[in-house]
């Protein structure tokens, strides 16, 4: 072999020698790689055993459904029984055995309002209204009893409620008349009336009965049950618990009796007086509604009677020639 032949070789035998260093380099690295990548999957792996989800709130969650089920409250035209308790005495009543006693037998004295803007100058309140006269709130309620009263009303659940979820909010609501409710055969114990008029939708209103620190029922009604053709003054066609006594009790009522007469009014009503068995009443006039007060001392077989009058002292509405209005108690 010549001396250019051999430098030939030896440089062709460098070549494959460093060629095969590099692949062996090359495979080296690959299983570093491999090596590599099964330790992170078997690190990966052995903490997604140790990694759990935090639990659900399931109290919390249940104190919100609870509470949206209680907002949905209300049921249209019902009395219906209730059996949550207040504290023993929060709903005492003064004066009077029977309906209202002697202390309070003066007509509620004449008293009015805006029939449109709430007098309420706060934006948020944790309460219902109150009226526009502490003379609207009687034998001896406050305005704080009258307050939980309607609250424990709304606080009930009741079936088939008909009314949107916030007309359950005491915020809702105006108390105009609050007074003392006697009992009757079917439904003995004397307790208080609450009477709550809300702000939307208009003409909606319920009536809450307190007896013993308990709330015994509520009923609502709103403008719509009134029909299409009503006066300028629009008595409650469903108020009727509040001035007359159990059907069953006819002729027999318990006296003296706290009777209470409530319903709507224009903006052009400037009064409104109610005559009732031996008594009468001008009505307070609070944002668009009426509330009237007496006592009874003798049985009566007629509804009461209700005018209303302009600021002229115009007579504008009589409900003895309302055809709308029963004259004639059941």
């Amino acid at each position: 072999m010549n001396h250019e032949a051999h430098e030939a070789h030896e440089a062709s035998e460098a070549h494959h020698g460093a060629a095969g260093a590099d692949e062996a380099h090359t495979a080296h690295e690959a299983d570093d790689e491999r090596d590599f990548e099964e330790l992170v999957r078997k690190l990966m792996t052995d903490d997604a055993h140790t990694i759990q989800p935090s639990p659900a709130p399931y109290p919390a969650i249940r104190r919100r459904g609870v509470a949206e089920r209680r907002r949905r409250v209300s049921a249209v035209g019902a009395v219906l029984a209730a059996a949550v308790a207040v504290p023993a005495g929060a709903y005492a009543v003064v004066g009077g055995d029977g309906g209202g006693g002697a202390d309070t037998a003066t007509p509620m004295s004449s008293v009015s309002a805006p029939q449109t803007a709430s007098t309420s100058g706060s934006t948020t309140r944790s309460g219902p209204q109150p009226p526009v006269s502490e003379e609207q709130l009687l034998d001896g309620i406050t305005f704080a009893q009258a307050s939980e009263a309607l609250e424990q009303c709304l606080d009930q659940e009741h079936v088939g409620s008909a009314v949107s979820g916030d007309l359950a909010k005491a915020e809702s609501y105006r108390i105009i008349l609050a007074a003392k409710s006697t009992g009757v055969s079917n439904s003995p114990g004397d307790g208080i009336h609450v009477v709550g008029v809300a702000e939307r939708p208009e003409g909606f209103r319920v009536i809450c009965n307190v007896k013993d620190g308990v709330s015994a029922g509520i009923s609502t009604s709103a403008k719509d049950a009134h029909g299409p053709d009503t006066g300028p003054v629009v008595p409650d066609a469903n108020a009727g618990d509040l001035y007359q006594q159990s059907l069953i009790d006819k002729g027999k009522w318990k006296l003296p009796f706290r009777w209470g007469v409530i319903g709507m009014v224009d903006p052009t009503v400037a009064k409104v007086t109610v005559d009732y068995g031996d008594g009468s009443a001008t009505a307070a006039l609070d944002h668009g509604w009426f509330a009237a007060s007496g006592v009874l001392n003798r049985q009566v077989t007629k509804t009461p009677h209700i005018k209303g009058f302009d600021a002229a002292g115009k007579l504008v509405y009589d409900s003895d020639t309302d055809k709308t209005y029963d004259k004639t108690l059941p």
